[in-house]
Order: C-alpha cells, then structure tokens, then sequence
C-alpha cells in the first residue's frame, strides 16, 4: 500500500506527463483510450456508447415475451421458464 507522499508523488508525474502531451491530439486520443482500458480493467460493466448499442442490437435478434392480459411477472416466468 502506498503511502501519501508516494502517491501525491505519483500524481504529481501524471498530471505533469498529461501536461506534456495535452497539445498533441493523437497522443491525446491514444491516451484517452489507454485510459479507458484500464478503468474498464476495474469494473468490467463499464462499457462505450458503441458497446452498449451493440449489446441492445444484439439482444433484439434474441427471443421477446409479452405479458398477457392480466398476467403477472411470475406467470410470464413460469409461462416461458
């Protein structure tokens, strides 16, 4: 486990690392990347806008149900179980 300073330290060199390729839009653009990678590394529900709508895409192909007229969820469980 790291201790305060070591980590103010450690932000201190990204924050400066960041400031020195904030002018350039590629190494931006990489970054920004890099950078979603490694959150995603953590909560693996994360995902992107194009994730997500493929995800949707795809669910729609699958099979749909309808609750019938006066069916509760339960009924439509045990219906399509």
């Amino acid at each position: 486990m790291m201790t305060s300073a070591q980590q103010n330290a450690m932000n201190t060199e990204l924050w400066q690392s960041i400031g020195y390729i904030a002018d350039d839009e590629a190494l931006m653009r990489r970054l920004t990347r890099y950078a979603k990678k490694l959150a995603k590394e953590k909560d693996p529900s994360l995902m992107t806008k194009e994730e997500f709508f493929a995800r949707v895409d795809a669910a729609k192909e699958g099979p749909s149900y309808e609750l019938q007229e006066g069916e509760t969820i339960e009924d439509l469980i045990k219906r399509v179980g």
